[in-house]
């Protein structure tokens, strides 16, 4: 029961970093948006900014993926 409570306590941390870690990378990307297009007021640059951060999560994952594959020893 301890093992199982531990386990869990560790799976909802993880999950918690990674909502800050996202939460900040969605601030980073933001910015460099902004940067760049000036402003995020029009749903036309709201719509490309949702575009370019899905394709960006898209690659992420499956490159995660890639690795955590190798390191598991598949191939």
């Amino acid at each position: 029961m301890k093992a199982e409570i531990l386990d869990k306590i560790a799976t909802l941390l993880t999950v918690a970093f990674g909502l800050v870690a996202a939460l900040a990378w969605n601030g980073a990307i933001m910015a460099i948006f902004l940067a760049i297009f000036g402003t995020a007021e029009n749903i036309t640059a709201m719509l490309v900014y949702a575009v370019v951060v899905t394709i960006i999560a898209v690659l992420v994952t499956i490159w995660l993926a890639r690795v955590a594959k190798r390191a598991k020893g598949e191939s």
